[in-house]
């Protein structure tokens, strides 16, 4: 897709439910947990059947059982999708109100090939009066976790067969987490890359942390900040950046559950969102997008001394949602005013501009795994997905040495026949 150019594809699709958050199902872990859970399955099913028929044997001539031959393996059900599909996974609705829209989880797929967005759901689950307002996926595959208005609660993935073939679907978990029960909204939800810590940020300003699944508490801060906005993990775990609705960052080193930096912003900025990502000579960076009087900005800041690197103007309008791809090379900024904006992380500079992408502000953004493909999701009820176009890189220098190597010989053929003047 062309800078400034909007367009009403098959990637974009409208599924009646206003979007607070988006993500990309991890499904390579998901099709092989599933796999392993049916494995298992099958496993017990053979075992107890072996108890019964050693039970009921034949016995030859000197009493002892006759083994059976073993029996062929059962035919195998479709295999459903492969590991190379891709699913977006959406949350949001309508609230508490009586306002006839569904509050839900949906699923829906996106074809490479085609650049389609399906246009139903893969999978829809309703939630009655209960919003899903802020969504994080489990890494590794075992679910999601919503925060409702007054509590959390965990998703898993399931597979339902339809029409022979296995369907991904997504279910109410048994797993209750009894200490996200009545804590109020949480603006914030963040799992570290390992899977083995989850973080929550509360609208009343109280940071929670805990080992997962055993929901063994690390951190229980009741005035982090007065609001707690966004959350991120360093690619290692060690360290959760938390912002505020105003003020400084703030940079927890998790195993000690201590503050050991903070995050000064400008006197016009208020930081908006965080995330962490690794740069072309591997040293980790931190980016904060920011909002401005002038619009939205990117700040950049040193991971060791978290010092501030740089900030840059990146949009004119205020930022409404903000990512990172997995591979460090590009960031995702939505606007208020619907637009998709791709930066490059190491210059800052705008790759890709999506006008009009949504008709409402754009309210959650999301890179594949493999960063070829961002899912963004607007209040206006659409999702889509943009296919990133990577920038082929040092095309223009090229020409320039070539052009360098051409004028050198022209110089150099016109001075062999003396149509330049010597300057010795």
């Amino acid at each position: 897709m062309a800078n400034g150019q909007s367009s009403d594809s098959s990637a974009l699709q409208k599924y009646g439910i206003p979007f607070y958050s988006a993500a990309w199902v991890p499904y390579k872990e998901l099709k092989s947990k599933l796999q392993s859970d049916d494995q298992a399955r099958s496993d017990d099913k053979r075992e107890d059947s072996s108890e019964e028929s050693a039970t009921s044997a034949p016995a030859d001539q000197d009493g002892d059982s006759v083994d059976k031959e073993p029996s062929a393996a059962e035919p195998q059900k479709a295999d459903g999708p492969a590991a190379s599909e891709y699913y977006v996974v959406l949350a949001g609705g309508g609230g508490e109100g009586r306002s006839g829209i569904a509050n839900a989880i949906v699923v829906a797929h996106f074809d490479f090939a085609s650049s389609t967005l399906s246009p139903q759901p893969v999978a829809k689950l309703v939630l009655g009066s209960e919003l899903p307002y802020r969504m994080a996926v489990h890494p590794k595959g075992d679910g999601l976790i919503c925060a409702m208005q007054n509590s959390c609660r965990f998703f898993e993935w399931d597979e339902i067969e339809e029409s022979e073939t296995q369907k991904l679907n997504v279910k109410v978990s048994d797993k209750a987490l009894d200490r996200l029960q009545d804590i109020g909204q949480q603006l914030a939800l963040a799992y570290d890359t390992d899977s083995s810590i989850l973080a929550v940020g509360g609208e009343e300003g109280n940071l929670r942390i805990f080992k997962w699944p055993s929901m063994e508490v690390i951190l229980n801060e009741a005035q982090a900040h007065s609001s707690v906005k966004d959350l991120c993990f360093s690619p290692d775990g060690k360290f959760l950046i938390s912002l505020g609705s105003r003020g400084p960052g703030r940079v927890w080193d998790v195993p000690s559950a201590k503050v050991v930096a903070s995050l000064p912003n400008g006197s016009d900025e208020v930081f908006f969102s965080c995330r962490f990502a690794q740069s072309r000579d591997n040293s980790l960076i931190l980016y904060i997008a920011a909002i401005t009087g002038k619009g939205g900005s990117i700040v950049t800041w040193n991971t060791s001394s978290w010092k501030r690197l740089r900030s840059k103007q990146v949009v004119r309008d205020s930022i409404s949602s903000f990512n990172v791809s997995p591979d460090g090379m590009l960031l995702a900024i939505g606007t208020t005013q619907g637009d998709v904006v791709v930066v490059d992380s190491t210059k800052l500079g705008v790759q890709m501009v999506v006008r009009k992408a949504h008709l409402g502000f754009v309210t959650a953004l999301a890179f594949s795994h493999d960063s070829r493909a961002l899912v963004s999701a607007s209040m206006d009820s659409s999702a889509r997905v943009t296919v990133i176009k990577k920038k082929k890189s040092g095309g223009s220098s090229w020409w320039i040495i070539i052009l360098i190597i051409l004028l050198a010989i022209l110089i150099y053929f016109l001075k062999e026949e003396g149509l330049l003047p010597d300057f010795d």
